[in-house]
């Protein structure tokens, strides 16, 4: 449910055992898996999602013009396992549907950092 100003307030859910894993034993197609962290067990964490240098494949002339602006985005108020705050830098981790990541090897940091190195749904 939304509140006036359209912001969700409310999740109205089933929740099926059987269907865990995306396939029920008398043959339901499931159409979509929620995967969550839970708010109050989480960490917070900073997560970098790299994305095509160029707005082209084939970037020509002045490659400026070609720039994809949004080649990068930071996350920093995302929430992960607990278990994640202590991973090894190096270590490939797939976060859910999103593709994978490795512990940034940056010092300082006050919180874990991660940087999407592969996306799933990457066709190059």
């Amino acid at each position: 449910m939304k509140d006036s100003s359209g912001e969700i307030v409310e999740l109205r859910c089933t929740y099926d055992p059987a269907t865990k894993g995306g396939n029920a034993p008398d043959g339901r197609k499931v159409k979509a898996t929620m995967h969550w962290v839970s708010a109050a067990k989480s960490v917070p964490a900073e997560v970098r999602l790299y994305n095509p240098l160029f707005t082209r494949s084939d970037p020509s002339g002045d490659i400026k013009q070609d720039i994809n602006p949004n080649s990068v985005e930071i996350l920093d108020d995302a929430r992960i396992e607990p278990a994640l705050a202590d991973a090894k830098e190096g270590k490939a981790i797939q976060f859910e549907r999103q593709g994978y990541f490795t512990r940034d090897p940056g010092q300082g940091h006050n919180r874990a950092v991660f940087n999407r190195t592969v996306g799933l749904r990457e066709s190059k």
